[in-house]
Formats: C-alpha cells, sequence, structure tokens
C-alpha cells in the first residue's frame, strides 16, 4: 500500500475522533498510522508493479520451456 494511501486512511479514522486535546489527535493519529504500517509490511505484500514485472518473467519462462520441449520432441 501507498504511503498517500495510509495517510488517507489515517486521517478518516482521525475523523472519528472527539475534538483534539491536549494533542491526543495528533498523537492518536501517529500511534493509528505507525501500526498500519507495522501491519501491512508484516503481510509481505508486493505491488501492482511489482507483482506485473514477476507476471511478465513467469510468462517469458513458460515460452522458453515449451520452445526447450518442442526441441527436444523433435
Amino acid at each position: 500500500m501507498e504511503e498517500n494511501r495510509i495517510i488517507e486512511l489515517v486521517k478518516r479514522i482521525e475523523g472519528l475522533l472527539p475534538s483534539d486535546k491536549d494533542g491526543l489527535k495528533e498523537e492518536v493519529r501517529n500511534n493509528i498510522k505507525s501500526l498500519i504500517e507495522d501491519y501491512l509490511h508484516k503481510l509481505n505484500l508486493v505491488t501492482r508493479e511489482e507483482f506485473d514485472i514477476q507476471r511478465d518473467v513467469l510468462l517469458k519462462t513458460r515460452l522458453k520451456i515449451e520452445e526447450l520441449e518442442k526441441k527436444l520432441n523433435n
């Protein structure tokens, strides 16, 4: 998940909190952001770009294997 999406999610959660008293809202926002980032990091996710690159590599590999199998069968 991109940084700006995390910030957007934190702001939406922050909007649910009561009015800011003694900087509590800012502290809660920072803690929520940190917790979300840690959780997402533990999920071991990949970006769409990384996924697409790996898909292309796998496709090329599969085509190469098929080509080599044809050569072996001839």
